[in-house]
């Protein structure tokens, strides 16, 4: 019997790059592969990557660089690039990286299989179409094997938004909403499997319209209720969410729903009204502050989570201190800010850019307001008693880490745990970036 042939698959960006690098590894299993966590004894290596970051491109091909002295040792080794860069830039990838066999999109890697079957045969293979068929319904069932307690779930792609930074459009396409039976099948198989806590995912979760069995378009809440039913499950989460979807329903949910996660991650990207309006995002500030008093209403211990973007074109001092003064207002659990970077063929690339060293000193101080925040609803938790879903051994003897309902990471030294075990702990203490607790 043959040895198995080895994959490296390498990710970059979002939690949904995370599942597609899974279901890509997956596809690839049936063609007698397994992965490996070093390029050096590949026989494939798959970048998947993200085009979300300025000059994502130069670091795809930086990278691919430094595979040549491989792909020069091993000339079997295939070398291919999925996901969003690949998308984006398609053939160009072949003509500047010779050494590439395969490009795939982020909606078609369904097709790895064949394209994988044509390298072999010494052939550069190429998709970076919108297919029209449901990549999720040609790829096969989900191996059997065991998973650790925690798993991710892709139920929406694409986003029809347009905000004018923004790439996922052009990469991802429209927004697709996966029909509410398979959705289910799979978290079935997973908690089968031993999950216990599952994130839904989407560019644009919250718009989730997928078909249901009775033949009407299911929301995002109406799904997670389904969930609420598979027994074994016993936590849900969702991201990334869009103010403008979040619906009467859903914010119920948060209120009413148990096993649906007090955390919330919802971007609003500026507390400008005039660069809400010049990014196209469709909301105001007063909409969003209005929407989060809503949603603290029907769960007053939800942790919200947000993202900025700093320094975007035209924007003034008056400008930035609307976002801190959001900020402030709203108090956030968790906050992802980054300096603006022009991503080509978007509207905002064309315009009046701000410069580097103002971006660079307003991002310090919105992180440094943010983490005030962050570091004060932590040390908060001391003294509270919280859900653990213990994920992994810690770094000390004896001990596990785990989140909490509001995602804390928290760590406990106590012999009798294991992996999987969702525990109430009583919290004791507050770190740099995590809680240390034990058993209620």
């Amino acid at each position: 019997m043959s040895d198995p042939k080895k994959l490296y698959i390498k990710t970059y960006g979002c939690q949904m790059n995370v599942y597609d690098s899974e279901r890509m590894a997956e596809a690839l299993g049936g063609q007698g592969y397994v992965e490996t966590q070093t390029p050096d004894d590949a026989d494939m290596i798959l970048l998947n990557t993200c085009h979300i970051r300025e000059k994502a491109a130069e670091k795809v091909y930086s990278e691919l660089g430094r595979f040549k002295g491989l792909k020069a040792a091993k000339p079997d080794l295939k070398i291919g690039v999925a996901g969003c860069v690949a998308q984006a830039e398609g053939q160009e990838i072949m003509r500047r990286q010779p050494l590439v066999d395969l490009v795939v999109g982020p909606s078609s890697y369904h097709h790895l299989p064949e394209m994988e079957a044509k390298t072999r045969k010494g052939e550069k293979a190429l998709v970076t179409d919108f297919p029209e068929e449901d990549k999720f319904a040609k790829l096969k069932g989900r191996p059997k094997a065991a998973r650790g307690p925690t798993a991710f779930l892709s139920v929406q792609e694409g986003c029809d938004k347009f905000c004018a930074f923004c790439v996922v459009p052009y990469t991802r396409g429209a927004e697709y909403s996966r029909p509410v039976e398979t959705v289910l099948s799979e978290a079935r198989d997973l908690v089968e499997r031993g999950v216990r806590e599952i994130t839904l995912l989407g560019q644009n979760v919250n718009a989730y319209h997928g078909a249901g069995p009775d033949g009407d378009e299911w929301s995002l809440a109406r799904l997670i209720w389904a969930l609420d039913d598979v027994d074994g499950l016993e936590r849900i989460r969702f991201t990334t969410s869009h103010p403008n979807d979040m619906d009467d329903d859903l914010i119920e949910a948060h209120g009413t729903c148990d096993k649906l996660m007090p955390y919330l991650h919802l971007p609003v990207q500026s507390g400008s009204d005039r660069i809400l309006k010049r990014m196209n995002r469709s909301h105001t500030a007063e909409s969003y502050l209005r929407l989060i008093e809503r949603i603290r209403e029907a769960r007053p211990d939800i942790l919200l989570s947000g993202d900025f973007i700093v320094g975007f074109p035209e924007e003034t001092e008056e400008d930035f201190q609307a976002t801190m003064d959001l900020v402030a207002e709203v108090n956030y659990g968790y906050a992802y800010s980054f300096k603006y970077s022009t991503r080509p063929g978007t509207p905002a690339a064309e315009r009046a850019q701000v410069d580097e060293d103002v971006k660079s000193e307003r991002l310090y101080r919105l992180q440094d307001l943010i983490t005030q925040q962050q570091r004060a609803i932590q040390d908060a938790m001391v003294g509270r008693e919280v859900g653990v879903l213990f994920e992994k051994p810690g770094r000390l003897d004896g001990q596990m880490a785990g989140k909490s309902d509001h995602l804390h990471a928290v760590h406990v030294r106590d012999a009798s745990l294991s992996v999987g075990e969702l525990r109430r702990v009583r919290i004791t203490e507050s770190g740099t970036n995590s809680l240390a607790g034990e058993l209620a």
